[in-house]
């Protein structure tokens, strides 16, 4: 996975990564978003955007959030709640919209 979203973006979720991303691989639940790591063409194009720095490559994560690595790909191989399949390579975030649910790990995040 080229690109990770990390702690930083839950309850932010400024979307300037969306409109920057060539390829449409940045789908939004509800309180963060999730970079496709089979969409990602690893460009780096939405990680200078981010405001709140909360981009960076998988293997670059601070060591704090190394679990943002795992979950971050769990959002599209494991059924999110209300869904039975998973989300996988669903085409684009435009066409998917919104999800309005995340992971257990971003859902019950506290900071």
């Amino acid at each position: 996975m080229p690109y990770v979203i990390g702690a930083d973006c839950i309850d932010t979720m400024d979307r300037s990564c969306i409109e920057e991303c060539p390829v449409d691989c940045i789908y939004e639940g509800d309180r963060k978003l999730y970079i496709n790591p089979r969409e990602c063409i690893d460009c780096g194009a939405c990680e200078p955007v981010c405001p709140v720095s909360a981009i960076s490559q998988d293997r670059r994560v601070p060591a704090d959030q190394v679990e943002f690595v795992a979950d971050n790909a769990r959002f599209f191989t494991d059924p999110l709640p209300g869904r039975e399949e998973p989300l996988g390579m669903a085409g684009g975030a435009n066409a998917v919209g919104p999800l309005g649910v995340d992971t257990d790990l971003v859902a019950s995040y506290q900071g």
